[in-house]
C-alpha cells in the first residue's frame, strides 16, 4: 500500500499536468475531465516502471493520482474564486 501511495504521489502532479493540456485542446467536454484524469493517470501507472511494483498495483497508483490531481485542480481553483 505505501508503494501505491508513493507512486500515486510522483505521478500525481505530470497527470493534472497532461489533463490541463487535454483540457486547452478543447477535444474532451470539461465535464469528462475527472474520467478523463482517472484515464490519464492510469495510463501515466502503466507507463511508469520506476517503481518496482506490480501492474495492479501501478494501476491503482494511476487511478488514485487521477483522483487527486482533480481534487488539487478543484482546491486551487475554489480558492481563487473565492479572492
Amino acid at each position: 500500500m505505501v508503494e501505491i501511495l508513493a507512486m500515486a504521489t510522483a505521478i500525481a502532479a505530470v497527470t493534472s499536468g497532461v489533463v490541463q493540456a487535454i483540457k486547452m485542446t478543447e477535444l474532451v467536454d470539461k465535464r469528462y475531465m475527472p474520467l478523463m484524469a482517472i484515464i490519464v493517470g492510469m495510463l501515466l501507472g502503466l507507463l511508469a516502471t520506476f517503481m518496482d511494483i506490480n501492474l495492479t498495483s501501478r494501476l491503482w497508483a494511476g487511478g488514485i493520482s487521477g483522483l487527486a490531481s482533480v481534487g488539487l485542480f478543484e482546491l486551487g481553483k475554489n480558492t481563487v474564486d473565492k479572492e
